[in-house]
């Protein structure tokens, strides 16, 4: 079988504009995914990057209920404000000068 050059850059161009597609799609899946009410949602490792803590650090927080979390197919995920909001509680009071 023989395709002349033009018939396999045309072949090309269709195959590629469809991966443009896919890729595209792939990436708003992926967004949507990690979006709850508008907020992004991170994983362990994502956290455990943030905090520069341990996974059992991150275990103990999750239990004691000082970092909430949502389980998704039996995963552990965290909003990003959560965690925010659990490194402003972490910070201790500045020390007043006299």
């Amino acid at each position: 079988m023989n395709i002349d050059k033009m018939e396999f850059i045309s072949w090309m161009e269709r195959l590629f504009t469809r991966l443009d597609i896919i890729s595209e799609q792939l990436k708003s899946s992926d967004k949507r995914q990690h979006l709850v009410d508008g907020e992004e949602l991170l994983d362990n490792q994502d956290v455990l990057q943030i905090l520069k803590i341990s996974s059992r650090s991150l275990q103990r927080y999750r239990g004691s209920g000082r970092l909430p979390y949502y389980r998704i197919s039996g995963k552990p995920y965290y909003k990003l404000s959560d965690v925010h909001q659990f490194i402003r509680e972490g910070f201790s009071h500045p020390v007043q000068k006299a």
